[in-house]
């Protein structure tokens, strides 16, 4: 066994000496020491030996083990070194040349629309304002009249994080704080896109997405103010053949509060799968602000009226670049992405 145990030293040393690669240097490293090499099976003969055998013969084999792992590291090493120098030596770089041409990204359409809809407000005189994300029931919900216990807070199905915090279900509660911080109780002009957050999921909902929604606060605000401003909005975003219709709904922070359906831009409103042939769209809530909401937000409802509207921005961005399903929005697939880098969109 020792002869043999020794027999094996010599040829690895020899054929380390002849190793002038990283292949070869490895492939010598798995014949040897590898789980079927060549000291790996003496190691699995010990039960053949005696007991006065057994130690003997392992310590020189883990000796001739540890001296030629020391080795092969080493030689590792130099041969790594040697193979960089030859790389430097041969590979010329011409640092005059030009660098090559670095791909560059492209605005997701989300981003797209939400910027366009704030240059359009911002255009118009209102101010863009943000909130938190994480809200709490009294401004997601009380302070836009929606006490607990109101059945309208079931048309909703909210991600709670405890009793009293949740992620907000619309950027309304971004209204309530700009009224309360607005202290000298002045007239408010400002639009808040955002994230919000319900338990919906399907190929035209998500249980993240964004909103837009507008509020103006002032003496003499009508109806009248609020059609003409999402008149401009919509025929700026989908063109200006597009025509309103406003429907009859129940929110409980506006009073009297509309749906807002837009002619359908792909058929011209003449009726098609896209609406369902119907020739319209729904795409806005809106209406008056309601006095209960004035009033809990510290405005005298005597003297100052306003409107409210919200829309969703994902859904705008499917109708203005034909989308057909949601999910395709937060799925990150670059192919789908790369159909916006484009300057005629």
């Amino acid at each position: 066994m020792k002869d043999k145990i020794e027999e094996i030293e010599k040829n690895a040393l020899q054929e380390l000496d002849n190793c002038s690669n990283l292949k070869s240097l490895e492939d010598l490293r798995v014949k040897y020491l590898g789980k079927k090499g060549e000291l790996t099976a003496l190691l699995k003969m010990m039960g053949t030996l005696s007991k006065e055998e057994r130690p003997v013969i392992g310590s020189l084999v883990n000796k001739v083990r540890d001296e030629l792992e020391d080795i092969i590291t080493s030689k590792e090493k130099e041969l790594k070194k040697k193979e960089i120098a030859e790389k430097l030596e041969s590979e010329k770089i011409d640092v005059t040349l030009p660098s090559s041409k670095i791909r560059r990204g492209s605005k997701h359409p989300i981003n797209r629309v939400i910027e366009e809809v704030e240059d359009l407000f911002v255009s118009m005189g209102y101010d863009v304002v943000s909130g938190p994300e994480l809200e709490t029931d009294e401004y997601c919900f009380e302070r836009l009249n929606l006490p607990k216990g109101h059945p309208a807070r079931d048309m909703q199905d909210s991600f709670y994080i405890t009793t009293e915090y949740l992620l907000r279900t619309q950027t309304s509660a971004v209204q309530a704080r700009a009224m309360m911080d607005n202290k000298e109780k002045s007239p408010i002009r400002i639009i808040v896109p955002g994230k919000t957050y319900r338990r919906e999921d399907d190929a035209t909902h998500s249980h993240q997405f964004n909103q837009v929604e507008g509020l103006v606060i002032d003496k003499n605000i009508t109806f009248a103010d609020l059609k003409g401003t999402l008149e401009v909005f919509m025929k700026h975003m989908l063109g200006e053949n597009t025509k309103l219709r406003f429907r009859p709904s129940y929110f409980p922070f506006t009073e009297p509060s509309y749906e807002v359906d837009v002619s359908c831009f792909k058929c011209g409103g003449k009726g098609c799968n896209l609406c369902k042939q119907t020739g319209w769209i729904e795409l806005l809530g809106s209406g008056m602000v309601h006095p209960n909401v004035l009033r809990v937000n510290g405005y005298d409802p005597d003297k100052y009226t306003g409107f409210a509207f919200g829309t969703g921005l994902d859904r705008l961005a499917m109708f203005k670049y034909g989308i057909t399903d949601m999910r395709l929005l937060y799925a990150n697939d670059v192919r789908f992405l790369e159909q916006f880098d484009r300057k005629d969109i």
